[in-house]
């Protein structure tokens, strides 16, 4: 019975496995991830309220691809994402801080 569980679990998982089978000619891992973003060109943005159109400006401005906004106070992962733009502000709706990750 405990080789059937095993066997079965192991089955499951190998649904989550690749290959790399998939790759053209010339490619070797994964592809580099598009709209790496830069938050230079967004850091203007400072000092302006923070709104949904102030969030679109900032997420084209940096290139991005995913925003999160930084309430103040609030707790964020860890989590490095070379995708996304963070916008921390503070009580008063203002943007502070704007960073890339």
């Amino acid at each position: 019975m405990k080789h059937a569980i095993a066997a079965a679990a192991a089955v499951g998982l190998a649904g989550c496995a690749t290959t790399g089978e998939n790759a053209g000619p010339g490619q070797t891992g994964a592809p580099p991830m598009a709209m790496t973003c830069d938050a230079a060109p967004a850091q203007y943005h400072i000092g302006h309220d923070a709104t949904q159109a102030m969030g679109t400006a900032v997420l084209k401005d940096s290139g991005a691809r995913t925003l999160r906004w930084g309430p103040p106070n609030s707790a964020w992962t860890m989590d490095y994402r070379e995708d996304r733009v963070n916008v921390r502000y503070d009580a008063g709706m203002k943007i502070i801080e704007i960073t890339c990750g």
